[in-house]
């Protein structure tokens, strides 16, 4: 059986909200530079797009953890599997997120972070699902809220499959 995806929020509705974020980010932090942490791979379509649009000063970098394998579920042992490039020591930090789900990874990734001595550490994501937090995390602005399901496109993967996708979608069978 050939599997459909089901549009949940819509390309437009996902590039306006970007934009929102940008300019929220510009506003906080006019006069400084902000380094956005991407958390590969699922961040990397929203952190380009929120870094082109915002005006003020843009370092980059990428952080690779998991917890999900090729499952639909987090396994809840995070595992780092590549760290910074470059000191976060002294910068205004803004983790860059594809979806907070249970809470363990970026729990995880705040305290390793925040050891590491940043001005200031931030942590937005594209999603937020908090029907399936096991862990509080304080987030400094989100995207969208959804509910439970499983979703796919914008950088989210299932099985590595769909990260290309435009939009944000639900997979039916």
């Amino acid at each position: 059986m050939k599997e459909q995806i089901k549009v949940m929020i819509s390309e437009t509705e996902v590039d306006n909200r970007i934009s929102e974020m940008a300019a929220a980010i510009d506003k906080a932090y006019a006069g400084k530079a902000v380094h956005l942490i991407g958390i590969l791979k699922g961040s990397v379509f929203f952190m380009c797009e929120l870094a082109k649009k915002i005006t003020v000063p843009v370092t980059m970098d990428f952080m690779s953890v998991s917890s999900y394998g090729d499952d639909t579920k987090s396994s809840g042992i995070v595992k780092l599997n590549k760290d910074l490039d470059e000191s976060i020591e002294g910068k205004n930090v803004i983790v860059v997120e594809d979806i907070l789900d249970s809470g363990r990874t970026l729990s995880y990734l705040i305290k390793l972070l925040n050891n590491r001595k940043p001005a200031s550490m931030q942590v937005i994501t594209l999603l937020d699902k908090p029907e399936r937090r096991v862990i509080p995390v304080e987030l400094y602005m989100t995207g969208f809220t959804i509910p439970d399901r499983f979703v796919v496109g914008y950088g989210l993967d299932c099985a590595q499959k769909y990260r290309n996708l435009p939009y944000i979608g639900v997979i039916e069978q």
